[in-house]
């Protein structure tokens, strides 16, 4: 009895199997097959190759040395035109956002003042709900016309700069949709900040600036930065983007490139780190000048941070800072923190593949943004009205200006409110609040405060609007801190003359390491926040502690967001599991190649059947025939999708004469850079190629890679994920042992699915050495796969080869 079999379904990075494809039941997840990957490694093709030769004469020779110098200051001035952009783009968001805020509380406040004496509280919550509520329906409408601008982005340039492409994420459209939209959202009162979006904002003016050109608006182009449309350089650019935009929010330069570099970019080197702290230092320094200018009036004055500040440490009044023994307490406090992180973590985790099953549609999102809106907004106002307690206002705290800062409601004159000026500011402030302010607050007022914003904030992310997750997750841990120092205090007395600022600090750290599991950036952004170096090793020591405790339970939230997406992420290092498999137990097998020279029909059919995005070139003996193409002759390079692609279009085609193709237009750099954005579609080429075009021929050899990364068939895994993870790698070609013989190729996402599934490289090879295609199936088989040689399966091209003219082939 003969058995059907179909081709499997294969993502548009894979190139397609000849046995697996047949045999093998598809292993990898069909939602990771969906995204493409980007080409970080250099095609070293005879273009390239001519590109780094010298001139025939001196005076060439010089006249390209002008044009690399020149091309190497261009650069530098496009780093400090990112960073200036990201600092007026940051300045933007939070100008119209403290205008909003202020209008907003300056409303509520003048209601709650009249309706505390006349017994209208209710109508003071209506209007805090129409400001709220508006406001978030803006930010979330915004999202509806741009899907990748909702959430922080830092799960999606993490991404990126992984080498992974996501629709629309560098978009110009994304970036209006992410700066409008986080400055509602913020002032609509949701337990969300601004600082992703800056980050995201960042890295797509980094992108779009240095591409001179973009896909949302045709007239805005030029071709003055053409040099730089490529994905290694638009991967650098994206990355000191990211940093300028961490500079921007948090003022911590040296704190960017750090995070760019642990929590982002995937591919570093010692030059980029040079210019990403040159751009963060422009962020910086351009958003303090505006700040001076246009806030402070005082131009010039640039002795500001960045636009969260958390104010300084080395003045405070009220106890020390800190000493040796409370690192034993700030160990316990990040152990706590890395708990908390863990469950916030998993609750929103839960939450968000709840979204994903249920809530699909535009109208669903907005219903549930403004659900949010709603119950955040009544459960502050309510907290505020009826659980604060009056505290006086001590002298130290007019003096640092937080009587204006402070709520009275129901409260005599000279006291506030501890619970409606917690709830009712904005998140900035109750930051500076917690961790500066000598007034207490109640044990009670502190611990509600904690687990409100626990559970809202981790409602809150993942909702179809733009978000941050720093500043609410910095309010959650400075309440869990502060209400910590103050059990101290309780419990041990005159021991601890710690300031209770400190204990926030510490929190604030413990809870956001815990949450996104960031150690080295985070502990500098918080040193270069608050302008206090000594606080550096309990800020170290917390977040280690954070880290190591979260991780026992969970990973980071941005890493449960890309895993819940199916994203291929490669991770910084090899799964244990991988040790036991080699390069041939996770390759796709025997590949669809080209030869040297193909028909150009051939071509063609190749690429409208699948959308594989390199192919294997095969120098094939004279004589043979190219039945399979793979054991018919050696390896000669790589060739992309998009080459030959931009090589249909531009009609660098010709007739067959002596083995050589003559054409009569040979393709330049200029011509790759031109059609870089330009997505080419085969079946419009298709259609557009003439009859008498596809008799003729195409000389692959000009335009491939002729000396791709390989490795051997039992090359380790291990080794293999080096590569890719050190090389920017797209696709990897296996040769067998000691030939030139092409056996497999291996994509990032066959190494994504073996590190998300252990056993899945030991499935697969057991399941190519148990089946294989016996004579019973071979009609069923030549059927569906063309033709059966040597009891192995052959693709349907392979056949197709066999059944038509293959003199082009030789």
């Amino acid at each position: 009895m003969t058995s059907r079999r179909r081709q499997s379904s294969i993502g548009s990075d894979d190139v397609p199997l000849l046995e697996s494809a047949l045999i093998n039941p598809p292993t990898r997840s069909r939602k990771a097959d969906a995204f493409e990957s980007l080409d970080y490694d250099v095609v070293e093709n005879i273009i390239w190759d001519k590109q780094q030769q010298h001139g025939e004469s001196r005076q060439e020779d010089k006249m390209l040395e002008r044009k690399e110098k020149w091309h190497n200051f261009t650069a530098w001035v496009l780093f400090f035109i990112v960073g200036v952009v990201t600092a007026v783009v940051a300045f933007f968001i939070d100008y119209f956002v403290k205008l909003l805020m202020k209008l907003k509380f300056d409303h509520i406040a003048t209601s709650v003042d009249h309706c505390q004496e006349h017994g209208c509280l209710a109508l003071s919550l209506v209007y805090f709900l129409c400001f709220n509520c508006g406001f978030v329906l803006i930010a979330t409408s915004l999202t509806a016309l741009a899907p990748v601008a909702a959430g922080s982005g830092i799960p999606e340039i993490k991404c990126y700069l992984n080498g992974i492409k996501l629709p629309g994420v560098t978009d110009l459209l994304t970036m209006v949709a992410k700066a409008v939209g986080v400055l509602f959202s913020v002032a609509g009162g949701m337990f969300v900040g601004k600082e992703g979006p800056m980050i995201h904002s960042g890295a797509i003016v980094g992108a779009g600036i240095t591409q001179g050109e973009s896909t949302n608006v045709s007239w805005l182009s030029t071709s003055f930065f053409q040099a730089f449309r490529t994905d290694r350089y638009k991967r650098d650019f994206v990355s000191a983007g990211a940093a300028a935009g961490v500079a921007a929010a948090f003022g911590a330069p040296i704190g960017g490139v750090l995070f760019s570099l642990e929590e982002g970019a995937s591919f570093w080197n010692q030059a980029l780190t040079w210019k990403s702290l040159f751009c963060s230092m422009s962020s910086a320094f351009v958003l303090n000048l505006l700040v001076s200018g246009i806030q402070l009036h005082e131009w010039g004055q640039l002795d500001s941070s960045g636009l969260v500040n958390f104010g300084k440490f080395n003045n405070e009044s009220n106890g020390r800072l800190w000493n040796v023994v409370d690192l034993g307490v700030f160990l316990v406090m990040g152990a706590l923190g890395g708990v908390f992180g863990a469950m916030f973590n998993e609750f929103n985790k839960h939450l968000t593949i709840y979204r994903m099953k249920h809530v699909k549609t535009t109208g669903q999102r907005i219903a549930e943004a403004l659900l949010v809106a709603m119950v955040a907004t009544c459960t502050v106002f309510i907290l505020a009205m009826t659980m604060g307690q009056c505290r006086p206002i001590s002298s130290a705290d007019h003096e640092k200006d937080f009587a204006k800062d402070s709520r009275s409601y129901f409260c005599k004159e000279g006291e506030y409110n501890d619970m409606a000026t917690l709830a009712l500011n904005p998140q900035e402030i109750t930051i500076k609040t917690l961790f500066h302010m000598d007034g207490t607050f109640s044990k009670n007022t502190l611990a509600v405060y904690f687990l409100m914003y626990l559970c809202i904030a981790s409602w809150t992310y993942g909702l179809s609007l733009p978000s941050g997750l720093f500043v609410p997750c910095l309010v959650t841990g400075a309440a869990y801190g502060r209400l910590f120092g103050a059990l101290m205090r309780t419990v041990f007395g005159a021991y601890t003359q710690t300031n209770l600022g400190t204990y926030a600090l510490i929190g604030a750290a413990a809870f956001l390491g815990g949450v996104v599991r960031m150690t080295i950036s985070l502990t500098v952004i918080l040193i270069e926040s608050t302008d206090e170096i000594t606080l550096g090793l309990p800020l170290m020591v917390t977040l280690m502690a954070a880290k190591f405790v979260g991780d026992l339970f969970n990973e980071g939230l941005y890493d449960i967001h890309i895993e819940l997406k199916h994203i291929p992420l490669l991770g910084w290092e090899p799964s244990p599991e991988m040790r036991q498999y080699k390069a041939k137990d996770v390759m796709v097998r025997q590949p669809i190649s080209f030869m040297m020279i193909e028909r150009v029909s051939h071509v063609v059919d190749v690429l409208a059947s699948c959308n594989h995005q390199a192919f294997p070139v095969i120098q094939v003996d004279q004589g043979k025939t190219a039945a399979n193409s793979g054991q018919a002759g050696g390896f000669s390079g790589l060739i992309l999708r998009s080459h030959i692609l931009i090589m249909l279009h531009e009609r660098i085609l010709g007739p067959l004469k002596k083995g050589k193709v003559k054409c009569a237009k040979v393709l330049t750099k200029d011509d790759f850079v031109y059609f870089y954005s330009r997505r080419l579609d085969i079946h419009q080429l298709k259609h557009e190629l003439e009859d008498a075009d596809l008799d003729l021929h195409m000389d692959l050899t000009p335009y491939m890679s002729p000396c791709p990364f390989t490795v051997w068939d039992d090359t380790r895994l291990p080794r293999v994920f080096n590569l890719f993870r050190t090389m920017g790698l797209r696709h990897l070609v296996v040769l067998k042992r000691g030939s030139a013989v092409v056996a497999g190729i291996i994509t990032r996402k066959d190494l994504a699915h073996v590190s998300d599934n252990p056993h899945a490289g030991r499935t697969r090879a057991h399941t190519l050495s148990a089946r294989t295609i016996d004579s019973d199936d071979e009609d069923d088989a030549g059927l569906q796969a063309g033709i059966v040689e040597q009891g192995r399966p052959l693709l349907p091209m392979a056949a197709y080869r066999l059944q038509h003219d293959s003199q082009a082939h030789m």
